[in-house]
């Protein structure tokens, strides 16, 4: 993997790279339960973090059977099981920051971490629900934190019916997804 396409940030000019204050969150109710919250800029500092994972994770393509097809995930993917380190310290505080945030409404610190690099535009993740781990059995969180071109998060409610809710997220955004 050798380019990393990042257009540096306009409005995030910090040199230093740190997370803010969570005071600023936003919740949205969904409805049944479900919400979103959301905190732009929670990073700043972020275009070195982005190159450094961007060149230095060890991103795996995978492959999934999509009716009587297999095809290619349009994305890279790395995962990080409870207890092993994550590539950069920053993901760390993050983890550990959101833990104490919401570990009274999940009920439990977040353990592990998924990485996706979004490597152009067709680059993409499908509709789905969070049904691994204790997803399967119980409502559970999700949370992201955008490093990387702008993109779209498109939510809908999972058995249809209702308004698809789209948030823009930018480099340094945090959203999530609980319920």
């Amino acid at each position: 993997m050798t380019a990393h396409h990042l257009q540096g940030s306009l409005f995030d000019q910090a040199d230093e790279l740190r997370l803010g204050s969570l005071a600023g969150l936003r919740r949205t109710e969904l409805g049944l339960g479900a919400w979103i919250d959301v905190l732009p800029g929670w990073l700043t500092g972020a275009d070195e973090l982005f190159e450094q994972l961007a060149a230095e994770v060890p991103w795996r393509a995978e492959q999934r059977k999509m009716y009587d097809n297999v095809v290619a995930v349009p994305r890279l993917l790395a995962f990080y099981a409870a207890g092993a380190p994550l590539p950069h310290p920053v993901l760390a505080e993050a983890r550990e920051t959101l833990s104490a945030h919401y570990g009274g409404e999940l009920g439990e610190p977040f353990t592990t971490a998924g990485l996706c690099y979004y490597r152009d535009g067709r680059d993409s993740v499908a509709w789905h629900g969070d049904r691994t781990g204790r997803g399967a059995r119980e409502d559970t969180m999700v949370a992201i934190l955008s490093v990387g071109a702008p993109r779209d998060l498109l939510l809908r409610p999972a058995h249809g019916g209702g308004t698809t809710v789209r948030r823009p997220l930018g480099h340094g955004d945090l959203i999530v997804m609980g319920g």
